[in-house]
C-alpha cells in the first residue's frame, strides 16, 4: 500500500445476535493482514414506547450505556486481532438507514462484513434487506460470512 493511499477500513454491524462476533473476528483478522482498519457500527433502535417521552428517555438512555458497554469490550478483546483499537460508530435510528447513510458519509468505509444468521428465520434482516435491490445503493463490497463457522474456521478463512 502507498504512503498516500488511505487504509481500507471494513466495517461491521454489531448488535446482540451471536453471529455478530464471527462478523468482528473475520474483519479484524481481513483488516490486520491488509494494513486496514476495523469499525463497528452499533445503532440504537427506537422504541414503541415514544408517546412516553419521559420513559423513551430513560430507556434510551439505558440502551446506549449497554452498546457502549458491549462496544469496549469487543474493542478490549479484538485490538489486538486487529492490528488497532477499532473505530466505533454509535447512532440511534433504523439499523439498515443508518447502515447506509454511514457507508456515504464516510469514504474510507471499504467493505461492509456481515455474518448471516444460522435461525430458522433466515439469514437475517439486515442481510435480506442488502441482498435485495438495497445493494445496488452501495459504494462497496459486502463479505457476507456464514454466522455457524467455529473462530477457528473463521481464522483459517481469513
Amino acid at each position: 500500500m502507498s504512503e498516500s493511499a488511505p487504509a481500507r477500513v471494513f466495517l461491521v454491524v454489531v448488535d446482540e445476535t451471536p453471529e455478530h462476533r464471527i462478523a468482528v473476528r473475520y474483519a479484524a483478522r481481513r483488516a490486520a493482514h491488509t494494513g486496514g482498519r476495523l469499525a463497528m457500527l452499533y445503532v440504537i433502535e427506537p422504541t414503541e414506547l415514544q408517546h412516553f417521552l419521559a420513559i423513551e428517555e430513560l430507556a434510551r438512555a439505558e440502551r446506549r450505556e449497554a452498546a457502549e458497554e458491549l462496544l469496549q469490550g469487543l474493542c478490549e478483546e479484538i485490538a489486538p486481532i486487529a492490528g488497532a483499537m477499532p473505530i466505533v460508530f454509535i447512532r440511534e435510528g433504523r439499523r439498515r438507514d443508518e447502515l447506509l447513510a454511514l457507508i456515504n458519509e464516510e469514504p474510507t468505509i471499504s467493505v461492509l462484513v456481515l455474518a448471516a444468521g444460522t435461525g430458522a428465520e433466515g439469514p437475517g434482516p439486515l442481510v435480506s434487506f442488502l441482498a435485495g435491490k438495497a445493494a445496488a445503493r452501495l459504494r462497496i463490497p459486502i463479505a457476507l460470512v456464514p454466522g455457524g463457522l467455529t473462530l477457528d474456521q473463521v481464522d483459517a478463512l481469513s
